[in-house]
């Protein structure tokens, strides 16, 4: 069932992934206001985070049949737990996070209930990560991106969610860092075996090894 039933189409134009355009003050009020009960103020949230969040959680979870009953976990958590955001982050920070960690605890359930049903151990998640920036042109860029997000399927939910929250979301270290749960540095290395990796990877992706992934 879905938290709000006017949500945005997934069909829609606008990118997910476009923070550039939010107003990190204007996110703060709107958690001020709905921590004092503004109705209004969760709906205006709502659709400012819908797809952002749709997307991030689609490509984090792989799996379709899990992403509305994550988003709308995460999203009644900030609406329960608006009073707690206490500035020291961008509001998007503190969003992303509750999403993030919503999204582990899915997946974690689901591989204990598959587990349980095959009579096999749930499997450990590795470690490694991919980049932060593309080339110059914006085709080249364009291009880039959308080898990359292919190149996202054979990631872990935690190593895509590093790269997308810095290659697609445009967030610092320190702020994925914040999101995630875990130290700047580690942030830092998964993004060092990221490019190692992407970069044996890039003959397949139909690039060249020179290629910088800054």
């Amino acid at each position: 069932m879905k938290l709000h039933p006017n949500s945005p189409s997934a069909g829609s134009d606008r990118d997910d992934g476009d923070l550039s355009t939010a107003d990190p003050d204007d996110d703060a009020r709107l958690l001020d206001r709905i921590a004092a009960g503004d109705d209004a103020a969760f709906e205006e949230l709502y659709h400012r985070y819908h797809r952002r969040l749709l997307g991030y959680l689609l490509r984090v979870l792989g799996r379709p049949g899990l992403v509305e009953e994550v988003l709308d976990d995460a999203l009644l958590a900030v609406w329960q737990g608006a009073h707690r955001f206490d500035g020291r982050s961008r509001a998007s920070t503190w969003i992303f996070g509750i999403a993030h960690h919503k999204a582990l605890k899915a997946l974690e359930r689901s591989r204990r209930e598959s587990a349980r049903e095959t009579g096999d151990p749930p499997s450990p998640e590795n470690e490694s990560i991919p980049p932060h920036r593309q080339p110059d042109a914006a085709a080249i860029r364009s291009e880039l991106r959308r080898k990359l997000r292919s190149a996202l399927d054979v990631l872990s939910p935690v190593q895509r969610a590093v790269v997308e929250l810095t290659f697609f979301y445009g967030y610092s270290y320190p702020e994925v860092a914040e999101i995630v749960g875990c130290p700047v540095g580690t942030v830092k290395t998964r993004m060092f075996h990221a490019r190692r990796l992407l970069k044996e990877r890039m003959p397949e992706l139909g690039l060249r090894r020179e290629t910088e992934l800054q």
